[in-house]
């Protein structure tokens, strides 16, 4: 058992730092210190892909432009992919509907679906919890509240390696709108956020369990087939 956000960290070859994750039920941040994980440095939101698929599909039920269709999740999910992004001035672009072209989408049964404002209101919960009822603060004020944990001589360190992991991460311009929001909040501090968002963070995880699993250090820590063949499960007590 390990730590997703200190495996999604290894991913991109670290071992400290801060680990912004939004999966599919869950979105997590994470200080890591040298492979330690800070237990009082770990935020969780309660909103995460699951959520914004829900979303979606309230808006669409709402929206004047569409007949209202109820879609299964995985069509759901398609949708969220294909079409959505997270925008870089929300209030902005709400003021002015009609600036960017729809988008359209084909359903595998032949219908088209039309997306206006839908695209950038999908994931903006992430940012602005509130949006559906949660009262907890979106993922930058949570990264800021877990960076605040960290010890002073480690934080500037931590500050240069956010990384950015969990498919629900892979909306276009989430990582833009992380670090704007980011800088907003430090402004003052005399540091300038970047974050890391590898292409396929979206399975930063398991990549990052695959090469923590590899190294010649971690071989101690494997219970065999034959062990557990030989002694059955409660040997992994004697074990470890």
């Amino acid at each position: 058992l390990a730590n997703t956000g200190f495996l999604s960290l290894c991913a991109h070859g670290r071992v400290t730092g801060l680990a912004v994750e939004a999966g599919a039920a869950v979105s997590h941040v994470t200080s890591v210190c040298g492979g330690q994980t800070l237990r009082k440095g770990t935020r969780c939101l309660g909103v995460a892909g699951d959520h914004l698929s829900g979303h979606l599909q309230r808006l669409l039920l709402d929206s004047p432009a569409e007949p209202p269709q109820a879609l299964t999740q995985k069509v759901l999910t398609q949708l969220k992919e294909r079409c959505c992004y997270v925008s870089l001035d929300y209030e902005g672009e709400l003021r002015e509907k009609g600036s960017r072209a729809p988008a359209r989408f084909r359903t595998p049964d032949g219908r088209w679906i039309s997306l206006g404002t839908e695209r950038f209101c999908c994931p903006e919960p992430l940012f602005r919890p509130e949006l559906l009822q949660h009262s907890c603060p979106g993922l930058p004020q949570l990264a800021a509240q877990s960076l605040g944990t960290v010890p002073e001589h480690a934080r500037r360190h931590v500050l240069g390696n956010i990384v950015l992991a969990g498919g629900s991460s892979m909306f276009p311009g989430f990582p833009e709108r992380m670090c704007l929001e980011l800088n907003l909040l430090f402004r003052g501090a005399g540091v300038h956020v970047e974050v890391l968002a590898n292409p396929k963070r979206g399975t930063a995880a398991w990549a990052g369990g695959s090469m923590a699993a590899s190294l010649t250090s971690f071989q101690h820590a494997w219970m065999t087939k034959g062990e557990y063949q030989e002694h059955g499960a409660e040997y992994v007590h004697a074990k470890f």
